[in-house]
């Protein structure tokens, strides 16, 4: 999210924050979850029956979940792990092998078992009883000698007895570990407790196992091994035994309880041997199951489909082989990939994009490289933790698509890749991974409660204005060009590319006034126009006329000029206008970008540099000799009726205007044009009437820019679009200065006032045809485009400051402001908030009284332990509050079992008093 975030600063991505935003509102929401389950959570170790050295002890921690159920996670020690799904207030199961690497006492120091939310983000931790400690047998040894046969006593001895199989001796209370064939069921049927018959025979005829029996092995732990074979051999063949340990005798027995005694005994004894060295290796990983992987593959694919739309089709197929192969995995037993051969693919990949991209820090070429990695990854991928790297992995692609596009489309494809991405965790989440589409229903709903904070951090969240740093983010330009040659905007054209859209303030300018002033060309070489760099004196402005304002939303990929009606006397930060009144910014490039501007009419350039001038009157010698002699035939006029001869000439000259004309030749190209082919667009009429002007002794230029603009009715804004582009002339006259003549409009005055499409057809046309339906759904689905280029796309720091100086003059201030951004905030977050607050869904109040005991005292409740149980072990633990405990299990009791309505308050007062 930090990384995401920074890199929607750097680059200005508008939906990007919301993306991140959205992320962290699905961490919130996890959180949530977590801790309401985790409240509810509780939970038992059963130790095994047994262990022995070299093996390992499975415990069973048996989880009873008061919450909305969910996976939990066991914890009982390093590494010690287990995993399973509990359901709703219901109780699970999981089995946690230790292993038991050496003789000894097994300690459990913090058992505790952690409720996880869906995607396994959170893990809210509940501790567990500790059980007592586990004694750990020695092995037993393998071919171990028999026992000393039992020698029979004499005398005194002989008639001594003690527990044996021979004769009935009488009855005692059942023990753990007796054998069902030796209880006594009609004495138990009559007395209601299980009791046992017991045996004896002669003490001499017991088995009598001795430390000093094993004398002859010099290993202590061998000897003991020896001594656990002898007992696990008596155990078999049922023969009493005792037992003679250093410092320690066991009383003669037999059966499944005393051969446990005996072992524990076996493990106590001292000094223990030393722990053992841990594995030199980590065994192999296990084969990741299919279905979550082929998921999750399916996810990524998803997220880089839109890629194959703009990068080499090689490195689509290889993406998509590398992706079918990690997948054909999960089905057939197929080898991975040899790292030294994902190895040479990437460094391949490094050369072979270097090469098409001329860089690998470029938009198009760093995106390639990203989806290029992130594949290779998915090939090589062994463990749980690389699938959900790679679900992690594809969130980062899905974001390096709004570098080219941040429309409708490209959000309906990042949400719904966002959430099969978070599916794919999810399904990663547990021992047995949920259906597909249980885990996207866990994934949306984990969206939607996270949209209410994602909107309100997306509109606070504070907007910078420049980037942190720069990088190459290349863009290929559209639009206007440096220079011009014949055929140049023809090309655009035929372009229905948007190239800017402008909101007006007031009512729109009438058609004829909607020339948008791009770059200005002043130097000709008889080939191309292009713009002068060199430094001229300023030219003077006289402004007239009512101020015009309106808002400019340009689109990726322009050139760094600003297209502006009349004369600007207002422009955006970091803009400025040139000696030839052209407005350039640095920041048009990229991005989409909006600029508020405002101007005025004015004469331009009554003083004009007298270098300037001379510049604009410079020609190609030799170039176009009969284009020449028509202009000095005007020579002896007045310079405005030079100009307006030249126009009548177009004007009656049987001109036709097309977007196909005939090729030029390379030299005397003005020629060709008005004595030859007579068919041309803007930039044939423009430069042709700009030579005649020179040639005729009248300063001229050639404007780029574009002329017109499609009203939309349902947003009340121009939509200009590429194919709008459009060349004209300025004359310097004297006493006016710099005069716009548009010499197409002598042949079609039709695009002037009906637009090019129009005047193609009809280039004598007034005004353009009501628009079709099909163009009606356009316009209206343009207005939705742009309304979320407005809010979402484009929601940048002006934008927001905008909106949020709104919202403060209407709230009375700025401490208003940021109170009512706060409260905005909690008010967000409140339902997540709940969620994790909530109470376990148990509707006894009395056991709810219970539950708030055990929060409060931090000692959770084991499963099925009673109330006197629980309050016994809670005194044990917190003596110094004995007496509020006992108050708490009495009152709990008398409200439970003895319908004491007011010993619920009683109860709720000593939880009260309960320190924490």
């Amino acid at each position: 999210m930090v990384v995401t975030l920074v890199g929607c600063i750097n680059y200005a991505l508008g939906l990007g924050y919301a993306v991140t935003f959205l992320l962290g509102g699905v961490w919130v929401a996890a959180a949530a979850q977590a801790t309401w389950a985790g409240r509810g959570l509780t939970g038992r170790v059963v130790p095994p029956a047994s262990a022995v050295a070299g093996g390992t002890a499975p415990f069973t921690v048996r989880v009873e979940g008061r919450g909305p159920g969910g996976t939990f996670l066991v914890r009982l020690g390093p590494g010690a792990e287990g995993m399973e799904r509990v359901p709703a207030g219901g109780t699970a199961e999981v089995t946690v092998p230790l292993p038991t690497p050496t003789r000894g006492l097994l300690h459990l120091t913090r058992p505790a078992v952690a409720a996880l939310d869906p995607l396994g983000l959170w893990a809210v931790w509940q501790p567990l009883p500790v059980p007592a400690p586990l004694p750990v047998a020695p092995l037993p040894e393998e071919g171990a000698p028999p026992p000393p046969p039992p020698a029979p006593g004499a005398g005194e001895e002989a008639e001594r007895r003690g527990p044996g199989p021979d004769d009935f001796s009488g009855l005692r209370p059942y023990q753990p570990g007796d054998s069902p064939r030796q209880v006594s069921w009609r004495h138990a049927a009559r007395t209601g407790s299980p009791v046992v018959r017991e045996t004896d025979a002669p003490a001499g005829t017991l088995l009598a196992l001795d430390w000093a029996q094993t004398a002859s092995l010099p290993d202590p732990e061998a000897r003991l091994s020896r001594l656990a074979a002898w007992v696990e051999e008596a155990r078999r063949t049922g023969v009493p035994f005792r037992l003679t340990l250093p410092g320690r005798a066991l009383p003669p027995g037999a059966g499944e309880a005393h051969a446990a005694a005996a072992r524990a005994a076996l493990a106590e004894v001292q000094p223990w041997p030393a722990p053992a060295a841990p594995a030199p290796r980590r065994p192999a990983p296990a084969p990741l199951p299919g279905a979550p992987l082929r998921f999750t593959l399916l996810s990524l694919a998803f997220a880089l489909a839109p890629a194959a739309l703009r990068q080499p089709v090689w490195l689509t197929g290889l993406e998509a082989a590398l992706l079918s192969y990690a997948a054909l995995r999960t089905r057939r037993p197929l080898p991975a990939p040899p790292s030294w051969a994902l190895g040479l693919l990437a460094g391949l990949g490094f050369v072979v994009l270097n090469a098409v991209y001329g860089t690998l820090l470029g938009r198009e070429a760093g995106t390639a490289l990203l989806g290029l990695l992130v594949c290779l990854k998915a090939a090589e991928t062994r463990t749980q933790r690389d699938a959900r790297l790679l679900a992690l992995l594809g969130v980062f692609v899905l974001l390096t698509h709004l570098f080219f596009g941040q429309g409708p489309l490209a959000a309906a494809h990042v949400a719904l890749g966002l959430v099969g991405l978070l599916a794919a965790l999810g399904r990663w989440n547990g021992p047995g991974p949920a259906s597909g589409l249980a885990a996207v229903g866990q994934a949306a709903r984990l969206s939607l409660q996270a949209a209410p904070l994602m909107a309100v951090l997306f509109v606070l969240f504070p907007r910078p204005d420049g980037p942190l740093w720069q990088l190459p983010v290349q863009a290929a330009q559209t639009g206007l060009a440096d220079e011009i040659t014949a055929g140049e905007y023809s090309s655009l054209a035929q372009s229905r590319d948007v190239a800017f859209r402008a909101e007006f303030g007031g009512p729109l300018p009438a058609p004829e006034e909607r020339y948008w002033r791009g770059p200005v060309y002043e130097r000709y070489d008889g080939l191309r126009w292009g713009q002068v760099r060199e430094r001229f004196g300023s030219p003077t402005v006289e402004f007239y006329g009512p101020t015009l304002a309106y808002r400019l939303t340009l689109e990726p990929g322009n050139p760094p000029w600003i297209p502006v009606l009349d004369t600007p006397t207002t422009l955006p930060p970091g803009a400025f206008v040139t000696t030839a009144f052209q407005a350039v910014s640095f920041s048009v490039g990229g991005s989409r970008t909006r600029h508020a501007v405002q101007g005025r009419a004015a004469r331009l350039g009554v003083r004009e540099a007298p270098e300037r001038l001379t510049l604009n009157l410079g020609l190609p010698s030799g170039e176009s000799p009969q284009a020449r002699a028509l202009a000095a035939s005007w020579a002896g006029l007045p310079a405005p009726e030079r100009v307006e001869a030249a126009l009548g000439w177009l004007r009656n000259g049987d001109f036709r205007y097309t977007l196909t004309p005939p090729t030029l030749p390379q030299r005397n190209r003005v020629d060709a044009f008005l004595f030859g082919s007579r068919a041309g667009f803007c930039e044939h009429y423009a430069s042709s009437f700009a030579f005649l002007m020179r040639a005729a002794g009248v300063p001229a230029r050639v404007v780029g820019g574009y002329l017109g603009g499609e009203r939309n009715p349902d947003g009340g804004y121009l939509i200009v679009r590429q194919q709008d582009a459009h060349a004209w002339v300025e004359v310097w006259l004297e006493g006016r200065g710099w005069v716009r003549v548009d010499p197409t409009a002598q042949v079609a005055p039709g695009r002037v006032t009906a637009g090019l499409p129009t005047a193609l057809a009809r280039p004598e046309a007034d005004t353009p045809p009501p628009p079709a339906a099909l163009d009606r759904v356009a316009l209206r689905v343009d207005a939705w485009q742009t309304r979320w280029n407005d809010w979402v796309a484009g929601y940048d720091g002006p934008r927001q400051r905008d909106l949020l100086g709104r919202v403060q003059a209407g709230v009375g201030g700025r401490p208003a402001l940021l109170a009512l951004g706060v409260a905005g905030v909690l008010l967000a977050a409140l339902p997540l908030l709940l969620v994790a607050r909530r109470r376990s869904p148990t509707l006894d109040p009395a056991a709810r009284g219970l539950d708030d005991l055990a929060r409060r005292l931090r000692l959770p409740r084991a499963p099925g332990e009673t109330a006197a149980a629980y309050g016994e072990r809670a005194i044990q633990k917190h003596p110094e509050q004995a007496d509020t405990i006992r108050a708490a299990v009495g009152a709990y009791h008398r409200a439970r079992y003895g319908g004491d309505g007011g010993a619920l308050a009683e109860l709720r007062a000593a939880v009260r008093q309960v320190r924490r």
